[in-house]
């Protein structure tokens, strides 16, 4: 397999039929993987035949080499894999196809300013989501484009600003329903907005600007200012009967109205770096700050500050924390940076246990964040290990499937298979049957 070329191909196919959304929100038991953390946006997968031993050589159904490094997350629908991909100077969106990893169509766009970013966190970092009829990827400054199953261009936002930070970006877009969300930061204005999926106008936007200028790489910036910023992609789940979204801000958690953007109940309790999703469960919800920050579970629901009414438990301080968790009967699951994996109690905050977890790379850290399927746990580490375990409350290793490429992305599965990106590839993990 020749590796892709960082020219656009063409469209290879004539005309493809759009996949009708049959409801707002798509069953993981279809099969499909539509965002950064599947059809709820909490990493929980419904499937129980996903494989739990591989490596480079062993369940590979097909390994395409990509033109450059990325953090992004493949999302699978149906017959296609969508990841984005910076290429040289050109911010890029792939469809490949599922059956044989061949590129179908790669289009994007020319960046208009070259973005300061992490030297570990390469450009187009934010995975694509996808409704079964079109897929919305974001190229941070140079805006937020929708995109047709063929690869036509639908519409684009360009007029967002520009998304500055020595750290560079990171949210990915969440749709529900007619609408999608955005955490368009950190930066100088930072915002969270909701625009039209058919259409991208602006349906409401919330400002979050902290009104502290980042400053420029190389400059020394106020201990304590120069590191602040939300890279938390958004969740959607229901609260009281009603649907929320749930973002983490610096030194907070918001719930806000899905149709308005209005401000329903707040908690305070973050620290001012919050990596994570928010993570949501027998009406309890968890986030967690990252750089050594803090935790916290509050039950959800109510109005304004419900910060003394509500938090049920409040870490000062944990370990660093980039990928999110998943929570699985009455427990939470996460993947520290550092390379220990634990489990915390619900409503207690408790420590179950708290393993490290060691494989065939000389690096344990992570930023995967962690994918439920079949009562297993399933990450990877910047080494390239892929840990499965149990979420149990006895630790229980059951595979460390070590496929030798670099990766900071998290594992998509989809009808049995297991989609894998690395510095250098993507793989399509599947048993022989």
């Amino acid at each position: 397999m020749k590796p892709l070329v960082p020219a656009v191909r063409p469209c290879l196919l004539s005309a493809i039929t759009a996949i009708s959304l049959l409801a707002a929100v798509p069953s993981a038991g279809a099969g499909n993987w539509p965002a950064w953390r599947g059809p709820t946006g909490d990493g929980i997968c419904t499937e129980n035949n996903l494989p739990m031993k591989w490596s480079a050589t062993e369940n590979v159904k097909w390994r395409i080499p990509l033109p450059e490094r990325g953090n992004s997350t493949p999302v699978v629908w149906g017959e296609k894999v969508f990841v984005t991909q910076a290429v040289q100077e050109r911010r890029t969106l792939m469809c490949l196809n599922r059956a044989d990893g061949k590129l179908a169509w790669q289009v994007g766009v020319a960046t208009n300013e070259k973005e300061p970013t992490h030297s570990t966190n390469p450009y187009c970092p934010a995975s694509p989501a996808t409704d079964g009829e079109r897929v919305i990827v974001s190229f941070a400054s140079d805006g937020l484009f929708c995109y047709d199953f063929a690869g036509k261009e639908l519409w684009k936002r360009t007029d967002l600003g520009r998304q500055f930070h020595i750290w560079g970006n990171g949210a990915s877009p969440v749709i529900r329903g007619n609408l999608c969300f955005l955490n368009f930061g950190p930066a100088d204005a930072t915002y969270l907005i909701a625009v039209d999926k058919r259409t991208g106008k602006t349906v409401w936007k919330q400002d979050e600007s902290t009104g502290y200028k980042h400053p420029k790489p190389g400059e020394k910036g106020v201990q304590g200012e120069t590191y602040i910023g939300s890279w938390t992609t958004p969740i959607v789940t229901t609260v009281e009967g009603k649907e929320q979204l749930l973002m983490s801000w610096p030194k907070r958690l918001v719930a806000y109205d899905l149709q308005t953007g209005s401000e329903i109940w707040h908690c305070t309790g973050l620290n001012p770096l919050c990596y994570t999703s928010p993570i949501h469960a027998d009406g309890i919800v968890v986030a967690m700050g990252g750089f050594g920050g803090s935790a916290f579970a509050v039950r959800a629901g109510g109005g304004g500050d419900v910060t003394g009414s509500r938090r049920l438990w409040h870490h000062p301080r944990s370990p660093q924390r980039i990928g999110s968790g998943v929570i699985h009967d009455g427990r939470i699951y996460i993947h520290n940076d550092p390379g220990t994996a634990m489990c915390l109690d619900l409503k207690t905050g408790a420590t179950v246990w708290s393993e490290t977890l060691t494989g065939k790379a000389p690096s344990k850290q992570n930023w995967s964040s962690v994918m439920l399927a079949g009562g297993h746990c399933y990450s990877i580490t910047q080494g390239g290990d892929c840990f499965v375990f149990k979420a149990s409350p006895q630790f229980e290793l059951v595979s460390v499937n070590s496929l030798g490429e670099p990766s900071n992305s998290s594992i998509a599965p989809s009808n049995g298979e297991l989609f894998i990106r690395t510095h250098r590839s993507l793989w399509c993990i599947a048993e022989k049957r």
